[in-house]
């Protein structure tokens, strides 16, 4: 399942890459772990201006291996992301402190913006 992180959270612009912040608030206010699929993962950085390139869409992706959860386990899910989103006004863009020259989706660091 993949969440649309351009809606969601609508007041955080692209530039405040808002699929990592959600996927971020995700984890500390519920603790569901998704990963971004977005400008982190798909964008890049110029070397030559060090301006963003940023990607097409900005996802969250959920995925829940087979025969692990209970229901009960789905619908904490359920129940923890609707909860979420209806405080989505809260969640807050995030910036990119530092960052390695290939595969930054792995180390980077970040900061709120």
């Amino acid at each position: 399942m993949y969440l649309d992180a351009r809606a969601a959270p609508p007041q955080i612009p692209p530039a405040q890459l808002p699929a990592q912040a959600l996927a971020c608030a995700l984890y500390e206010e519920v603790g569901i772990r998704g990963v971004e699929v977005g400008s982190v993962m798909l964008g890049r950085r110029e070397p030559e201006t060090g301006t963003e390139q940023l990607a097409a869409m900005d996802l969250v992706r959920l995925a829940l291996p087979r025969r692990v959860y209970t229901q009960s386990h789905v619908d904490y899910m359920i129940e923890g992301a609707d909860a979420l989103m209806h405080r989505r006004d809260e969640i807050r863009g995030l910036a990119i402190e530092w960052q390695s020259p290939v595969l930054r989706h792995f180390t980077a660091r970040f900061r709120r913006a």
